[in-house]
């Protein structure tokens, strides 16, 4: 069983309805796009990318033509508020000789824009069952797993048997027929054809049968006005969209660098992780562990595994993280963050991108090794190396904002201002000399903008749990052997050398103490660790901007260019390491000269 559907059509709902959590997400062969699968009783499900057509555009549609050719049966999503685009996907289903369920999703939200869709006359006409459900209030989910049964092949185009009869009787199976007819290369090329042209009269055909359908089936009733549907509209124009985002984006300062940062923070990392739970284990571990020795250093010394990385993961950086993603998760549930991408479009083509690309952007904010995954949603590789550059070398993950935000805290608006606005010039001319650099130009943005609407807790809670959780297991194993190499390093009496090595760079370019050298060296395991490091320096506030711009700069951690080696290969990965040290300390040191000169001292 296959579920399919447009982008956006809330499939994903419906995956984790069928199959609970007991899911498996890969990469489909010869391809960076994940696939999700599991088990609804007898069937295997596999959740396909959203896509408008069954047919190779692009690795998306590529994916989920070869899923779909292989299914019995497909669970078809559509979107009840994008009628006359989804059935499109739908027709071309029936075409295929699929056996199909349509689960006609949204149909609230259609309501109350003024839309009513008979979708027993819906399914009388396509031949198939049709399913009104709002997958996020779980209605209709019910009847759809216990419809399953009932899904059957549709109402093909009558026009289209005489088409395919001769490429059936030549033992080509239908589905594979219909998309010969349909001139697409890889069948095509399976079967010894060459394409036939026939593509724009098919889809014209049936973009005509889309039309006569929702003529049929969809009533106007009066809309109900409300508050969303105003935003919604207001929020897409840049005359009133810019002066919200920017509101936005304020609430997301004051929520995660004040609130978070310096009140939560504040309480989970000095008073109950300073204050009882170190002084507990060091009493534990002094109890077997003499004090002076090795070993209770590497334990609960000053970078112990057992204090300074507990203290670090739960208290400091946990709490941050979850207020980003719990901020990501109701942006994402109201409907926002595409409208984000379409204010946000004009400028980013300026960088050699589309709208499209602020989704991993600000995703960086939150963890620059999920944001470098999806960044396979951009529509070249072009665009995938700027934006995966971006990421890596300008846009500060959301526990390293976080921490750079408690670092900068209390030294006055100002300075953070600054910081602000050098990180800014940096992201914006790495673009711009980037999309002079590469060939070629940024494509054009092409995406949807859902209704707003109200989130819902529980799915908002769910998603920040779980995207915390996620957190800790793949940051906890990392902080703990990053303290366990810099433990190593401070009792063979390693870690003084580097710090003198790296003096000159340290001390004598960026005017820093020269126990910074420890952050930058913690900084190669996880960035925020790194950005951690200053907490403990006696640093003056413009030490602070040149802390802060350095270990922003300075290398992704491990994690992240282990997902940059993968996604982007060798080469660009290696270009991109040592540049980012280069511009880092090169940055940092003018940053510093540059305040010296203006006479404000470090």
């Amino acid at each position: 069983m296959v579920l399919a559907g447009n982008p956006n059509t809330g499939k994903s709902v419906f995956f984790n309805a069928l199959t609970g959590m007991y899911v498996d997400v890969s990469n489909y062969p010869g391809t960076t796009v994940d696939v999700a699968t599991g088990r609804f009783g007898d069937y295997a499900v596999v959740d396909t990318p959203g896509v408008y057509g069954v047919s190779s555009f692009n690795d998306e549609e590529r994916v989920a033509r070869d899923v779909i050719l292989q299914a019995g049966l497909a669970v078809n999503v559509v979107d009840a508020t994008h009628l006359d685009r989804d059935l499109f996907l739908t027709l071309q289903l029936i075409d295929l000789g699929k056996r199909v369920i349509v689960a006609l999703n949204m149909t609230d939200e259609a309501e109350r824009l003024g839309e009513r869709i008979d979708h027993r006359k819906l399914s009388e006409l396509l031949g198939v069952p049709v399913i009104p459900t709002v997958a996020v209030t779980g209605k209709g989910l019910d009847e759809l797993k216990e419809s399953l049964e009932q899904a059957r092949p549709g109402r093909a185009d009558p026009d289209l048997e005489r088409e395919l009869s001769p490429l059936i009787d030549r033992g080509i199976p239908r589905s594979e027929a219909l998309l010969v007819l349909e001139d697409d290369p890889v069948i095509s090329a399976r079967h010894g054809l060459a394409p036939q042209g026939l593509r724009d009269g098919l889809y014209r055909r049936r973009r005509e049968r889309v039309t006569e359908l929702v003529g049929q089936v969809r009533s106007e009733v009066s809309a109900r006005s409300s508050l969303a549907a105003l935003l919604a509209r207001l929020t897409v124009r840049p005359l009133i969209g810019l002066p919200i985002l920017g509101l936005v984006l304020g609430a997301l300062y004051y929520l995660i660098g004040v609130l978070t940062a310096q009140v939560v923070v504040n309480f989970t990392e000095k008073t109950v992780m300073r204050g009882y739970y170190e002084p507990f284990v060091r009493r534990l571990v002094g109890a077997v562990v003499p004090a002076a020795s090795p070993l209770a250093t590497i334990l609960t010394g000053e970078f112990g595994v057992l204090t300074m990385t507990v203290t670090y993961l739960v208290g400091l950086l946990l709490p941050l993280v979850a207020a980003f993603y719990l901020a990501m998760s109701v942006m994402e549930d109201t409907g926002y963050l595409p409208r984000v991408a379409t204010l946000a479009d004009r400028v980013l083509v300026r960088l050699g991108l589309n709208g499209r690309a602020v989704i991993p952007l600000i995703l960086g904010f939150g963890c620059v090794t999920m944001a470098t995954i999806t960044t396979r949603l951009l529509g070249s590789a072009r665009e995938r190396t700027i934006a995966v550059a971006l990421l890596g070398l300008a846009i500060p993950c959301s526990a390293q904002i976080g921490v750079i935000a408690g670092l900068l805290a209390g030294t006055g608006l100002a300075i953070f201002i600054l910081y602000a606005v050098i990180m800014f010039i940096v992201f914006g001319i790495v673009g711009a000399v980037l999309d002079r650099l590469l060939p070629g130009r940024s494509t054009d943005l092409l995406i949807d903008l859902p209704p707003l609407r109200l989130p819902r807790l529980d799915n908002v809670l769910a998603k920040t749990w779980g995207k915390s959780l996620m957190f800790i297991q793949e940051a906890g194993p990392l902080f703990f052997y990053g303290a366990l190499f810099i433990g190593l390093l401070q009792v063979t009496n390693a870690l003084p050398r580097i710090e003198a090595f790296f003096a000159p760079l340290t001390v004598g370019w960026l005017h820093l103490p020269k126990q910074a050298a420890d952050a930058f060296i913690m900084g190669i395991i996880r960035r925020d660790f790194g950005a951690a490091g200053l907490y403990g320096l006696s640093l003056a506030p413009v030490q602070k901007v040149v802390a802060a711009v350095t270990i922003t700069l300075f290398v992704p951690c491990i994690a992240s260019v282990t997902v940059i080696y993968k996604e982007r290969g060798a080469r660009e990965a290696s270009v991109l390491w040592f540049a980012s040290w280069a511009l880092a300390f090169g940055l940092g040191g003018l940053v510093s000269m540059a305040l010296r000169l203006a006479g404000l001292g470090v």
